[in-house]
């Protein structure tokens, strides 16, 4: 298992004071990336719980408030320290986590676990995928919303000002995101040390006016609520499960920090400094019921709560950037792996791995948080719609990975029925009380998850379909390159070099075959080139290209294949003219080559391999993929489209 924050390390950095300094900035790091979400929970969890508008209704009474700060602290426990930290994070895909790589080892793993268990398995992991894509649309909505909520506290004529400038700073976010992270990266940490310091701070002086509330980190009080009120209980998951919020951030960024650096920074500060914020807000209601209004902000000094207003909305700000950048990757993952269309990305960092900008996922993200603000318009109604996609993604979670547990370390079925069976037990019960959110606005990102889930899964099956049809149209290469053998005598040979990019070696490029048969020419060094992506987030150099003479080593025509993992972007010139020449029948001209494509038009036919709306659903999504010429790096001057037509 690989830990990137120590093998990425040079050997010079590996002298102790290095190490550390390294460490340290790989640690503070992690803390402006991957806690933003779950770093604010505080703002909203306990004011969402006792919010007399829920339909539900929690009682603010003392054997409430104890019982539900207990369950908040022992739900942050189970879910986060349990099954992410000590858990889900030791199954990683060569360092990188999330469900996207988690699907990548199932598929790794087919031929030893069975074809129907892994598909239905991968569908599952692809559903907890798309409802993190749900995930991505309400944490900004809510984050932020929640933090300029606060002007209210410091001044109650501002109300009307928290929607319009809450979408103005939405506005801004997503029109930056095309500049990247990186620079405004450096003090995301600092930020939310300052967060993490601050909430703590406070938190502390609510539980020095009530002790009394630290008894609230006994389990006895949760269980004692869950048990003893359960109807109250029950209902009070819904809102419970706020404070968990962001958890796969987690397991999802621990390719870029570390599995060590996350678990310390959540231990060293980020556990801590929440558990306090909780303890001070139920101290503070304890004291006085009437601050279940917005206890967060109330639990700060008259003096600091406008300060703390500014850093709460520079902390959500980061937290809506954190989970933006999780879609980003995910919509850029999903497609190398087959379940989107090629879309456009673009890599934002030189230095920072996993740093893209998808634009269509950023104006879709836009729209969609703007549409949520103005819709719910606080950030209690959203709340509502939160819980269930966190609850559904944490489930997923969990189940994929004890079917990793048991398929890649031999975990004895005994000890992951135990197991599974305590944790699902609690991640089931967090859905079922979310479900009876359902009319309140849980349904909401069960539509944008199934809405997900029905492209993907439609794209995937018609790539299926389109990649047979195509099959058929091609032929087999081998005979192919027979055939131009043979005809010598009537093929005219031009010289240059000829790039005809191709799905594998099976099959003769569409486009090579066009050329030979209606213009009867052939270039004198002909490349076919296969682009690759492995279940795995990036491929080594010294394994980057596989190539075959396709039994003939005079004729001038080669295979490469191109070997990239999905979370690398494929550069198809740049990878040729790393290629040694002796291997290649002699020096590829790129300067000069050209680089042919073949382009398939999608048309709805008459046989039913789909059901006729999703064959519509299929073309329409087709519709969004990215210039293929641009995605592979290939020179736009040089390059030549030659099309077809398939009916699906």
């Amino acid at each position: 298992m690989v830990d990137r924050g120590s093998a990425a390390l040079p050997p010079e950095a590996r002298r102790p004071s290095a190490y550390d300094t390294a460490r340290l900035g790989l640690v503070v790091g992690a803390l402006g990336v991957v806690f933003g979400d779950i770093g604010t929970s505080p703002i909203y969890t306990l004011q969402t719980v006792f919010n007399p508008s829920d339909p539900h209704p929690v009682p603010v009474t003392t054997e409430n408030v104890y019982g539900v700060v207990s369950l908040v602290f022992w739900s942050v426990v189970i879910i986060v320290m349990v099954t992410y930290v000590l858990l889900a994070m030791r199954a990683d895909n060569d360092g990188e986590g999330g469900i996207m790589a988690l699907i990548t080892l199932l598929r790794r793993w087919n031929s030893q676990q069975g074809r129907r268990a892994t598909a239905a398995l991968a569908a599952l992991g692809i559903l907890g995928a798309s409802l993190f894509f749900g995930d991505s649309m309400i944490t900004p909505a809510i984050s932020v919303l929640s933090a300029v909520e606060g002007l209210k506290v410091v001044e109650s004529s501002l109300e009307s000002a928290v929607v319009p400038i809450t979408a103005a700073i939405i506005v801004v976010l997503f029109v930056v995101q095309r500049r990247g992270t990186a620079a405004v990266g450096r003090v995301f940490g600092p930020v939310m040390i300052a967060w993490f310091l601050a909430i703590g701070a406070c938190g502390v002086l609510g539980i020095a006016d009530h002790p009394e509330i630290l008894r609230a980190l006994s389990p006895t009080y949760a269980l004692g609520f869950l048990y003893g009120h359960f109807g109250t209980a029950f209902f009070a998951l819904a809102a419970v499960v706020l404070a968990v919020t962001g958890a796969e951030a987690l397991y999802a960024d621990m390719g870029h920090f570390g599995r060590r650096s996350i678990t310390r920074a959540w231990l060293v500060l980020v556990f801590p400094a929440c558990v306090l914020s909780y303890l001070g807000q139920g101290a503070l209601i304890l004291a006085d019921p009437r601050n279940i209004s917005s206890p967060f902000f109330l639990l700060t000094p008259d003096w600091g709560r406008l300060p703390m207003v500014l850093l709460a909305t520079a902390a959500t700000v980061i937290a809506s950037q954190a989970v933006i950048t999780g879609a980003y990757s995910v919509a850029s993952q999903a497609a190398q792996l087959g379940y989107l269309p090629r879309l456009r990305i673009a890599y934002t960092s030189e230095s920072t791995m996993g740093q893209v900008y998808v634009p269509w996922v950023n104006w879709l993200l836009m729209v969609s948080v703007l549409t949520l603000i103005f819709a719910f318009r606080s950030s209690t109604a959203l709340a509502f719609a939160f819980g269930m996609a966190v609850t559904g993604t944490i489930t997923i979670t969990t189940l994929l990975f004890f079917h990793v547990a048991r398929a890649k370390w031999g975990t004895p079925v005994w000890l992951l029925t135990i197991g599974a069976t305590a944790l699902l037990l609690v991640d089931l019960l967090f859905v079922a009380a979310n479900l009876t959110k359902l009319v309140h606005g849980a349904w909401l990102p069960l539509l944008i998850g199934l809405t997900v889930f029905t492209i993907m899964t439609t794209w995937q099956r018609g790539r299926e379909l389109v990649t047979a049809e195509r099959v058929r149209l091609e032929g087999s290469l081998s005979e192919f390159i027979e055939q131009l053998r043979g005809g010598r005598a009537t093929l005219l040979r031009v010289p240059g070099t000829a790039v005809f990019l191709n799905r594998g070696r099976q099959t003769a490029p569409l486009a090579l075959r066009a050329n030979v048969q209606h213009n009867h020419v052939r270039h004198d060094h002909v490349v076919i080139l296969s682009i690759e992506t492995e279940p795995v987030p990036r491929v080594p150099a010294d394994e980057r290209t596989v190539i075959d003479d396709l039994g003939y080593a005079d004729d001038g025509i080669v295979y490469v294949a191109a070997r990239f993992g999905y979370m690398e972007t494929p550069d198809a010139p740049g990878t040729l003219a790393m290629l040694d020449p002796a291997r290649t029948e002699g020096r590829l001209r790129l300067d000069e080559a050209s680089y042919f494509l073949s382009k398939i038009e999608l048309r709805r036919g008459t046989a039913t391999t789909m059901a006729p709306w999703r064959k519509r659903l299929f073309i329409a999504t087709s519709y969004i993929t990215a210039d293929a010429a641009e995605y592979f790096g290939l020179p736009r001057d040089r390059t030549v489209i030659m099309g077809s037509r398939i009916e699906v």
